[in-house]
């Protein structure tokens, strides 16, 4: 569940942020601080936060200022705004959901989850995904822009193909930053992400960190992922080491990773320990949660196994009814379906045995446009016609096998 929020920043700018929270009670509140120049919406902070709460643990993620929603100049920020702004971040987290455990930083977001977890009090443990032991490694983006930013005082620097002005006052923030001696100072337990052939924040990075910094330590090898984590199933992989590793430290047994792989349109189904009856549903890049209502022992966190069977069916009758009128093209402005499900004595069903409940669905069909009385007609046979209409009415093989 995303929620978008706003807040304000160290200097009083409005700072945009999403909030991903779990179906259930978190285990522990995150705090994730995207990559230079990035913004809370790339795909590795994205895809990262959504399975971690998926996992069990709420995510914050936001723009510093000056990047993506938030207000404010980028030109006029620096490192050491950056970590005011982290703070803001953590002290509005702690108000609105509950204390950041769990600091997580991304490329220079990872220097700054570093630099700034002595000023979070109720941090409990920090990771860092690609990030650089010293904050000025950004100054290598700068290139020949640099020169004209020491002796102009500020220049424009194109990054990730979008311009940014770059101010003097930012290079010399950047410099006198102490990444490594934050690292030596945290005081917290630290894992170290990256990948060996990362481009862009080279390996040894990795090993000042690990280096600088006291046990508990870990580091752990991306393999063969860009330093974006372009990949998903990268962002997923880190994810869940996040989850796992942090799990000793946040007081609570963090889910373990999921025993079965849904590879391709393959469906994983899986218990999230949340409740007697709470499962974690995955198909590709999707998952939902299924459970049952108080009545029966379920904790309500999610539609029921046959209300997903009703959104099957209404979902293919409207695909299946667009589908007809798109290509007679009849004017079918939208369809709208309302749609029953319930267990009972059948007088239509000729061949039930007496007494026997049946399933009956119950579906009422809006049809919204200037259609003839013909063309309702044959939508309406249409909608019966549907391919989930027609496995409810078919015989249907079911393989059970153990794995």
């Amino acid at each position: 569940m995303t929620e978008r929020v706003e807040f304000p920043g160290a200097e009083g700018q409005t700072l945009s942020g999403s909030v991903e929270a779990p179906t259930g009670p978190p285990r522990a509140w995150a705090l994730f601080a995207h990559c230079f120049s990035c913004s809370k919406d790339i795909q590795a902070a994205r895809r990262i936060s959504r399975r971690l709460a998926a996992l069990g643990i709420g995510v914050l993620r936001f723009d510093f200022t000056g990047l993506g929603d938030s207000e404010g100049d980028f030109a006029d920020t620096n490192f050491s705004s950056n970590l005011d702004d982290l703070v803001a971040a953590a002290d509005w987290l702690r108000e609105a959901h509950g204390a950041p455990a769990l600091l997580i930083g991304h490329s220079l977001g990872g220097a700054a989850v570093v630099a700034a977890a002595r000023r979070i009090p109720d941090s409990l443990a920090v990771a860092t995904i690609g990030a650089p032991s010293d904050a000025d490694h950004v100054i290598h983006n700068f290139g020949e822009r640099l020169d004209e930013i020491e002796t102009r005082g500020v220049a424009e620097v194109r990054l990730a193909g979008r311009p940014f002005r770059i101010k003097k006052q930012f290079v010399e923030d950047v410099r006198g930053a102490k990444v490594r001696d934050a690292a030596k100072a945290l005081g917290r337990p630290l894992l170290v992400l990256h990948a060996p052939l990362d481009q862009v924040v080279g390996i040894d990075n990795a090993t000042n960190l690990f280096l600088a910094a006291k046990h508990p330590k870990s580091f752990v090898s991306l393999d063969d992922a860009d330093h974006l984590l372009s990949r998903g199933a990268d962002a997923d992989y880190a994810a869940d080491v996040i989850t796992s590793w942090a799990g000793r430290y946040l007081g609570q047994a963090a889910a373990p990773p999921p025993a079965l792989e849904a590879d391709g349109n393959a469906l994983l189904v899986e218990e999230t320990g949340g409740g007697r009856f709470e499962n974690r549903m995955r198909i590709r890049q999707f998952e939902h949660i299924a459970d049952e209502p108080p009545t029966i022992g379920g904790g309500d966190k999610g539609p029921t196994p046959y209300d997903y069977l009703s959104m099957a069916l209404g979902a293919c009758t409207s695909m299946t009814i667009r589908m007809y009128a798109n290509r007679k093209k009849w004017p079918l402005e939208k369809v709208s379906i309302r749609l029953t499900h319930e267990k009972n004595h059948a007088d239509d069903c000729e061949h039930c045995e007496e007494g026997r409940k049946v399933d009956i669905f119950e579906k009422e069909i809006r049809l919204d446009g200037d259609l003839t009385d013909e063309q309702r007609a044959r939508l309406m046979e249409i909608a019966d016609k549907c391919p989930v209409h027609r496995t409810l009415h078919e015989p249907v093989v079911v393989r059970s096998r153990q794995v």
